[in-house]
């Protein structure tokens, strides 16, 4: 979408003072030439000036250009030049012709600007008042549509220098300081000269001009060159001026008093706009350190912009012709008028309810950080997404890792044996066919614990584990835990009487300790079994799987947890999922499993699990 700005009319604190100026020009050359300078010349000439300055003006602008052109039409229109004569034919046809040249020329001039921003789109206002909610910008036909878009997108007009208050203030302190002064220079009549008050109507229209901003100092510089026709300039309480350079002092007065007026206003404008600068700019400074301190997300970026100014902000986006939200932030009155901000192809920002509206340039700032979150935002989920298949992927090579050797090789144990004993051609003794049975039964154990172990991690990858957790009694959960793993009579267990319940799922648990039992097993000596305690810690109850064997570094007391993780050649059987699975099972409860060096050598697996609610064991207790 273009970054074209709406067409402006040039400010009348621009305009009027370069037109009093060109008609300044119009009369002295007209004076100059000593007659050469036609009326008809004159009037054709002022006339001109003042089309084009009503055209590219304010519209507000339009009746003092057509009054100052008047008063230099009639004043310099014939010699003796510089008298004002405000009666006879020429006054009141310079008067139709000026008046009808600066209104129509307003009128052509707003209706070609309209024209004109109708093509320049970039952000849209809704005088609907209507709050996007889940529908987004109007549609075409409806107010603020635009023929042939989904909106009027215009740009939000720069403030002006000094508020409605202000500007109400500076005329009330005009309505009151110009009579009073009038007053006061009418009874020092006698001492003071034209040019004096001049000086001093200009130090009031000044003050006007700071009080208020330009229109009621333009409005004051008007009634202070009325009052001075009528009670200074002879013949006094007439508009009427014999002399000429009274003519030519009311008419330098109201250009000076215009044009200090414009310069006041600038000033208050430019001041205005650096505050709101600053404020934008220390407003985008905090943004960023937000979104580098890590609120890096549209949320985020709202939440600030609505902490800012207030409001309501929400970040749409066009999914198959319809507007989405995708974050939203804030609170807005329900007949906010909503203001949309293009945030990129599809995206859009919308604002409503803000007590001081954010400028453009910060709304901008705003949408481009919104959608750069959104942005990064799903790129991380990508990145997640094929951080995860990629998990997967490898998760799949080593299951088929394990399936075409730790698989095949119980499976081969059974085959052998069923196949040996199936042999009708030898007569096996009894002892022989014990040996035979016991394999194929070892292997049929082995089979199970891998197979077990390979669909609990799928569960696990997968996150489609849901345990069931009710109070359980340890002593009830460790012996089961026991069954089929070869030597488990060796395995000692202590659990001391009155130990509080446990919550937890009955079965995983029971898995999480045939893990570790079977782990234990594989790595204790002959003559140090391993061993069993549980005791209470707090409000928790801690089952510590203890064994004798080498023991494990440092190093690799984490990574002893990951899928597929074994220690050398001497690490027993399987593919290294006993442990992983016990970790994941044992998060998936709420508990937590750490691995620490046992006394005198050896590992310990420390098992933490919540102590279950009072009212909760009672119940059971009683049940039982």
């Amino acid at each position: 979408m273009s970054r074209r700005t709406r067409q402006r009319a040039v400010g009348a604190h621009v305009a009027l003072p370069a037109a009093y100026g060109g008609m300044f020009l119009i009369g002295t050359a007209a004076a100059a030439l000593h007659g050469r300078f036609s009326a008809t010349g004159v009037l054709v000439a002022v006339a001109i000036l003042v089309t084009v300055a009503s055209a590219v003006a304010e519209p507000r602008a339009a009746p003092l250009l057509g009054l100052i052109g008047w008063l230099t039409v009639v004043g310099f229109s014939r010699p003796p030049y510089a008298q004002l004569r405000p009666t006879g034919p020429l006054a009141a046809h310079a008067a139709v012709t000026l008046a009808a040249c600066s209104l129509v020329a307003a009128g052509i001039g707003m209706l070609a600007r309209h024209l004109m921003s109708s093509f320049r789109v970039r952000i849209v206002h809704s005088p609907s008042g209507r709050w996007p909610g889940s529908v987004g910008p109007p549609a075409a036909g409806e107010r603020g549509g635009a023929p042939g878009t989904p909106a009027a997108w215009l740009a939000p007009a720069v403030p002006a220098g000094k508020d409605r208050r202000r500007q109400v203030a500076g005329v009330l302190l005009a309505a009151a300081v110009l009579p009073l002064l009038t007053a006061g220079l009418a009874l020092g009549r006698r001492h003071l000269s034209l040019d004096d008050d001049l000086l001093i109507y200009l130090v009031a229209v000044v003050a006007v001009a700071i009080a208020g901003g330009f229109w009621p100092a333009v409005l004051a510089a008007v009634a202070a060159s009325l009052l001075l026709n009528w009670f200074f300039t002879p013949p006094v309480h007439t508009f009427t001026i014999d002399k000429p350079q009274n003519l030519l002092a009311l008419l330098l007065f109201v250009t000076v008093a215009v044009t200090v007026s414009s310069v006041v206003h600038l000033a208050a404008r430019r001041a205005g706009q650096a505050a709101r600068s600053g404020r934008e700019a220390a407003s985008l400074l905090a943004l960023a350190q937000t979104v580098l301190g890590g609120g890096d997300t549209p949320a985020a970026v709202l939440d600030h912009l609505t902490g800012t100014a207030g409001g309501r902000a929400e970040l749409l986006e066009r999914v198959r012709g319809a507007w989405v939200q995708i974050a939203a932030s804030g609170d807005a009155p329900q007949a906010s008028a909503a203001t949309y901000v293009s945030a990129g192809q599809g995206l859009v920002l919308a604002v409503a309810g803000q007590p001081q509206p954010a400028g453009p340039r910060l709304l901008d700032g705003f949408a481009a950080q919104a959608a750069a979150a959104l942005d990064r935002e799903r790129l991380r989920t990508q990145a997640a997404q094929a951080e995860a298949l990629a998990e997967g992927n490898r998760m799949r090579t080593a299951l088929l890792a394990a399936v075409s050797h730790d698989l095949r090789t119980p499976l081969a144990s059974i085959k052998a044996s069923v196949s040996t004993l199936r042999q009708q051609d030898v007569a096996w003794a009894e002892d022989d066919q014990a040996a035979l049975l016991a394999t194929i039964e070892q292997s049929a154990d082995r089979l199970d614990a891998l197979i077990g172990n390979l669909l609990d991690m799928g569960r696990l990858s997968t996150a489609s584990l849901q345990p069931f957790l009710v109070p359980a009694a340890v002593d009830e959960v460790a012996p089961p835990a026991l069954r089929g793993l070869d030597q488990a009579a060796r395995v000692r267990l202590f659990v001391p009487d009155g130990l509080p319940l446990v919550l937890t799922d009955p079965g995983l648990l029971e898995r999480v300790l045939a893990n570790l039992f079977a782990n234990a097993l594989a790595y204790s000596p002959p003559d140090k079994p391993p061993a069993m305690r549980a005791h209470r810690v707090g409000d928790t109850i801690v089952l510590e799987v203890t064994d004798h064997g080498p023991g494990v570094p440092d190093e690799w007391k984490q990574r002893i947890f990951e899928p597929f993780q074994r220690m050398g050649p001497n690490s027993g059987t399987g593919v290294g999922l006993g442990l992983a699975v016990a970790k994941g099972l044992a998060e998936a409860m709420g508990a937590s499993l750490e691995a620490a060096d046992t006394p005198g050598g050896g590992l310990t697996m420390h098992v933490t699990l919540r102590v279950a609610d009072k009212a909760a064991s009672s119940s059971l207790l009683a049940d039982r």
